[in-house]
C-alpha cells in the first residue's frame, strides 16, 4: 500500500487489510437517493455487515454519531459531500457540507466525496476533491474518490475508456483510492489498474437479484486487480446480509470462487 504520511497510513490500515484488499459496505444512500426499507434499521444493518466480515463502512455523518458503538473494529469512511438530492431530479450543486476537522472529531478514519468527469457538476465535483484533498492531506486523512463518468444518470458514458480517465483523474487530483464501476470485462478493467497507481475498488451499483452473476463480477473484477468492493444494495439489500458479506469477505481476501461464494451464501442464508 503506497501512501505518504504516516497517520493515513495508519489510518488506511483501518479499512485495507495486510493483503492489500477491502471489503466496504456503502451505507451513505439516505443523504440523497431515497429510503430503502432494508435500511430502516440501521443498527441490525450494522451488525449483520460486521459480523459477516465487513472491513469498513461508508457512510453519513448521521449515521456514524448515532451508531458508533456499532462499528467495532470496523473503519469508518465519512461521506461529506451532497446537497443534491433526488427530489431535486439531481440538479443541485454538489458541495463539500462537512470539514475534515469534524470528520476527525467524529471518529472518521477516511472521508469520501463524488467525481463526475463528464457531467454538468464535472466542474463542482473536481473542485471539491481538489480542496477536499489538500484539506484532509494536511491532517493525514486519506481521501476515497468516488469516480463515475458523466454521473450515475449517464449510462452511455460509463464505457472502459472514460472509466479509465475518471479513475486517473481522481488519482491525479489527490485520492488515495478510488470507487468506480466495472467496465465489463476483465481486459477492460486490466487497464483501468494499469493506468491506476493508487487501489481501486469496484462499486456495487443497482439491485441485482442473480447472486452467481454478481459473485462472478467480483471475482472477474479483483482477478484483474481490484483492491476489493464498495457495496451497498447488494448487501444491505439482499435478504441475508451477513451471509453475503461472509460470501464476498471469502472472494476478497481468500481468492474463493463464484461457486464457493454460492455455498456460503446457501449456508449463511438456511441459518
Amino acid at each position: 500500500m503506497s501512501i505518504d504520511a504516516p497517520f493515513a497510513l495508519r489510518r488506511m490500515y483501518r479499512i485495507f487489510r495486510d493483503d492489500g484488499r477491502s471489503l466496504i459496505v456503502a451505507m451513505d444512500h439516505g443523504s440523497g437517493l431515497d429510503v430503502y426499507p432494508a435500511l430502516a434499521d440501521p443498527a441490525r444493518v450494522l451488525d449483520a455487515v460486521i459480523s459477516g466480515g465487513a472491513d469498513a463502512i461508508l457512510m453519513t455523518p448521521g449515521l456514524l454519531k448515532r451508531f458508533a458503538s456499532r462499528l467495532k473494529s470496523a473503519g469508518v469512511i465519512l461521506r461529506v459531500d451532497g446537497g443534491n438530492t433526488q427530489l431535486g431530479e439531481n440538479s443541485g450543486a454538489y458541495r463539500l457540507l462537512y470539514s475534515v476537522e469534524e470528520a476527525l472529531q467524529w471518529g472518521a478514519d477516511a472521508v469520501a466525496c463524488m467525481g463526475f468527469p463528464g457531467s454538468p457538476l464535472e466542474q463542482d465535483t473536481l473542485e471539491n476533491l481538489a480542496a477536499l484533498v489538500g484539506q484532509c492531506h494536511a491532517w493525514g486523512v486519506p481521501v476515497m474518490a468516488e469516480m463515475v463518468p458523466g454521473g450515475f444518470s449517464n449510462f452511455h458514458l460509463h464505457t472502459p475508456e472514460n472509466i479509465r480517465l475518471a479513475v486517473r483523474i481522481g488519482i491525479e487530483l489527490g485520492a488515495d483510492f478510488v470507487k468506480t464501476a466495472y467496465t465489463g470485462s476483465q481486459e477492460s478493467f486490466r487497464s483501468v489498474i494499469e493506468h491506476s497507481y493508487r487501489p481501486v475498488l469496484v462499486l456495487g451499483g443497482g439491485k441485482v437479484d442473480d447472486a452467481r452473476a454478481f459473485f462472478t463480477m467480483v471475482r472477474d473484477a479483483l482477478d484483474a486487480g481490484a483492491a476489493g468492493v464498495a457495496v451497498g444494495r447488494n448487501i444491505w439489500g439482499h435478504e441475508h446480509p451477513q451471509a453475503m458479506v461472509a460470501a464476498l469477505h471469502r472472494l476478497i481476501h481468500e481468492k474463493a470462487t463464484p461457486d464457493e461464494a454460492m455455498d456460503i451464501l446457501a449456508k449463511g442464508s438456511s441459518r
